[in-house]
């Protein structure tokens, strides 16, 4: 890409399922969204899940990851000139409007430079309004052994083996490792692991699966103890969470007509 960039270029990804990119950075801004499916990005700690309605700005020089959900997932990967919203110095959700969309289009479809392209491009960043969403900040360890338990849980959020199998598993006993993820983590195994099973939710949940379902998925006795836990974090339940981020666009659409 020209280090020089004067106009918004596009870029589609398909990715399978589970799909996506390493940690990496850009030269340029980059708004980063999903056509279909469900994309996850991770600068960090924090961590966000993107159904087509919200989109994430990454300035230049972040470094992110980008993976597909559950499902195949078309990722569009949109970079902007350095003067757009130079004021956004760190990552920031915008709702995807039907019109940002069909800028979008107009702007992957359009082959050359013209004054009908020119125009296209200066309307995007008045639609990029930022979005009321949450992250998950789940931190990681640093001790091999513990290491070797994230990693396990990352995979399967569902496994329910407590801090003794969990020790017997890696070599370490049940005290070093409690004493390990609160000297590394800030959190209680107990407590980092559900905050884990949380952040996992939202992708089961984003691509459309159910409540209940998802409980189970992630590792939650019940679905009751998912919602009060979930509940506690985000300030919602689950279902009126998703249903607000579904119509952040259409809400933002009807207030822009």
């Amino acid at each position: 890409m020209d280090d020089k960039l004067t106009a918004i270029v596009l870029t589609r990804f398909p990715l399978d399922a589970g799909e996506g990119f390493d940690e990496h950075v850009h030269d340029h801004h980059q708004l980063a969204w999903v056509r279909d499916g469900v994309l996850t990005v991770t600068v960090g700690d924090r961590n966000w899940v993107l159904p087509p309605s919200l989109a994430l700005w990454i300035p230049a020089g972040v470094p992110h990851t980008s993976t597909a959900g559950r499902t195949a997932a078309t990722m569009q990967g949109i970079y902007l000139p350095s003067e757009m919203r130079a004021e956004w110095t760190a990552p920031t959700v915008v709702g995807v409007t039907p019109l940002l969309r069909e800028l979008i289009d107009f702007l992957g479809d359009a082959e050359a430079p013209g004054p009908a392209r020119t125009k296209a491009e200066a309307l995007i960043p008045d639609l990029l309004a930022p979005a009321q969403t949450f992250t998950v900040s789940v931190p990681m360890p640093h001790d091999a052994r513990a290491v070797r338990i994230a990693r396990e849980l990352l995979l399967d959020p569902g496994d329910a083996r407590d801090l003794g199998e969990w020790g017997r598993h890696v070599g370490a006993s049940t005290r070093t490792l409690s004493r390990i993820f609160a000297a590394e983590t800030g959190l209680g195994f107990t407590q980092w692991r559900s905050r884990l099973r949380l952040r996992a939710s939202l992708a089961y949940l984003a691509d459309g699966e159910s409540v209940g379902t998802t409980a189970m998925l992630v590792g939650f006795g019940s679905t009751s103890a998912f919602i009060a836990a979930f509940s506690e974090l985000v300030g919602v339940t689950p279902g009126a969470y998703f249903a607000r981020v579904a119509q952040l666009a259409d809400q933002r659409h009807e207030l822009a007509d």
